[in-house]
């Protein structure tokens, strides 16, 4: 497995980036000819990922998120949401389904929605010094041999 491009990108911790980085690795990883779903899991995991920096993280305070995208030669992407906030006191817990630390219209489900639409999902975290996502997912090669065979059977 080599790596065959990568991506770095690091914003400030404010809601309206939440777009802006959903768009960035929905752009780098365009070139692997993803699926419309495969492209829309993407974007959804990064999102919530992002959402939870800011939310969680930092609490809606100044900060910065960091996203490293990496795609290999066998169809892999791999992810990395980083942030510097407050952090996660019990990882297992807060990725329990309906578990949040905030009340009013928070649902809970972000990790269990990251999880959902990507093939790994691997949070760590130290409390006051931050949180990495690392989300993996491959893309299904529309060109794949195995796929061509089976169309020409």
């Amino acid at each position: 497995m080599n790596l065959i491009n990568e991506m770095n990108l690091t914003f400030s911790s404010k809601s309206m980036n939440e777009n802006f980085a959903r768009a960035a690795v929905s752009a780098f990883v365009l070139p692997l000819d993803p699926t419309i779903t495969e492209l829309a899991d993407i974007k959804t995991a990064v999102s919530e990922a992002v959402t939870n920096s800011i939310i969680h993280g930092y609490e809606y305070g100044d900060g910065q998120i960091a996203i490293n995208a990496k795609i290999f030669d066998n169809g892999k992407i791999v992810i990395r949401v980083k942030d510097k906030g407050k952090g996660i006191e019990n990882i297992a817990q807060a990725m329990e389904p309906l578990f949040s630390t905030v009340g009013g219209e928070r649902a809970g489900l972000g990790f269990a929605v990251m999880q959902s639409f990507m093939d790994k999902l691997k949070v760590t975290s130290k409390v006051n010094c931050g949180t990495t996502v690392t989300m993996e997912k491959y893309i299904i090669r529309r060109n794949n041999k195995a796929v061509n065979d089976d169309c020409n059977s």
